[in-house]
């Protein structure tokens, strides 16, 4: 990547400085200048990779030659993926690399000048209280955990419901059935002691994204299932490993 020389970051603040002045070239080569980007990643070309500057701007360019590099480089060839794929779906992908590159490149200097536990976790919550760049690119913005998850979202997938803060996990109960009129308080009761993973068999954790089958209403971890939420808000009806191999032998 050539350029001009740029100060290194040395503090907490300069190095999430830094951050935002990449992070702000990326996102304007994703968005505003998304055309002119399109067009430098020629599926012709070399392997090309998109660097953020922390001037807020960007360049697509050949990786560097020195082996380490400097700094940790982007994800390389990106412009060979750019006619196999629907250009919204290759911008979210770049997105993601982007986002993964920025946090390499701020914790690669905290980890250059000694930052310690508390200068690291301050780092951290400074990045993390700025939306991802594949949030931006998307549209989409993750709600506060508060507020998250008090039902289905917005593509029907269900979420496990929190409460306030509480010694056991609570998952949403299923809808009653018509035949089932007696002894409902006594499962509800049940229910509420805690969700258990239908395929590790682990119990629910507010901290962790879960997913429920709306064929057999078991809840899974999203990772035992290999569902992120990104990934959920794009099914309509979400059908587990189980039931899916069922519906495939009939």
């Amino acid at each position: 990547m050539e350029g001009i020389p740029h100060p290194i970051p040395r503090t907490v603040e300069e190095v999430f400085s830094d951050f935002k002045g990449r992070r702000a070239g990326l996102i304007k080569a994703l968005t505003t200048d998304v055309e002119k980007f399109y067009q430098q990643c020629d599926p012709e070309k070399e392997n090309l990779c998109l660097y953020g500057l922390p001037n807020e701007t960007w360049e697509v360019n050949l990786p560097v030659e020195e082996v380490p590099p400097e700094l940790p480089e982007p994800a390389l060839g990106i412009n060979f993926a750019r006619d196999g794929m629907q250009e919204k779906d290759w911008l979210s992908l770049v997105a993601v690399h982007s986002d993964s590159w920025l946090l390499a490149v701020a914790f690669y200097f905290g980890a250059r000048f000694g930052f310690g536990k508390n200068e690291r976790k301050k780092l951290f919550q400074m990045i993390n209280d700025l939306p991802t760049i594949f949030e931006v690119v998307t549209g989409t913005v993750k709600q506060p955990k508060e507020q998250s998850a008090s039902g289905k979202s917005k593509s029907s997938v269900k979420v496990p419901r929190q409460s306030e803060p509480q010694t056991k996990p609570v998952k949403m109960s299923p809808p009653p059935k018509e035949d089932d009129d007696s002894g409902g308080e006594e499962e509800e009761e049940d229910d509420e002691q805690g969700a258990t993973c239908g395929a590790c068999g682990d119990n629910y954790g507010t901290d962790e994204f879960w997913i429920c089958c709306d064929v057999c209403e078991k809840w899974f971890h999203g990772k035992c299932v290999k569902i992120t939420p990104a990934k959920a808000e794009h099914i309509k009806q979400y059908k587990c490993p189980s039931c899916s191999s069922k519906r495939a032998r009939v």
